[in-house]
């Protein structure tokens, strides 16, 4: 089982390696964009470790939780982590944070097979880094 410090660490890494396949000269455009999603499923995946540290009989009060943990799906991962409403909540009240749950929410695994464009790319990392309302920045602060 992956601990919560290692969901962490993925997403900070995830993080770097999209960072480093964005780089002048690189230009590995796809690979960054699904690399960066994959960084905010990561995060979500720490904050499901820690609620069911928290509350571990969640596990027992619904059938399904530990296949829903599975998904790769970022508004199920925010389901599962129980952080849907206080996302919701935060994004209404911060327009920007809202554009940028905007720009993340769709990434699937499946994007590992789509042909992205730099811009693509692009604006899905700073949605994601974003250092005052950025996606990985609500989600270090839940997880």
């Amino acid at each position: 089982m992956t601990t919560r410090a290692e969901w962490q660490q993925l997403a900070e890494d995830r993080i770097l390696d999209a960072q480093a396949h964005l780089a002048p000269g690189i230009a590995r455009w796809s690979a960054a964009y699904y690399l960066i999603g994959y960084a905010v499923e990561c995060g979500l995946k720490s904050c499901v470790v820690y609620r069911v540290a928290a509350h571990p009989e969640i596990i027992y009060e619904d059938r399904k939780f530990s296949n829903d943990a599975w998904t790769h799906d970022i508004e199920s991962l925010l389901v599962v982590a129980n952080l849907k409403t206080a996302r919701d909540a935060d994004a209404a009240a911060n327009v920007a944070l809202f554009d940028n749950w905007q720009r993340v929410k769709d990434w699937n695994e499946r994007s590992r097979y789509l042909q992205k464009t730099q811009i693509e790319a692009q604006v899905l990392f700073d949605a994601v880094t974003d250092p005052n309302d950025g996606v990985m920045q609500w989600i270090r602060l839940r997880w």
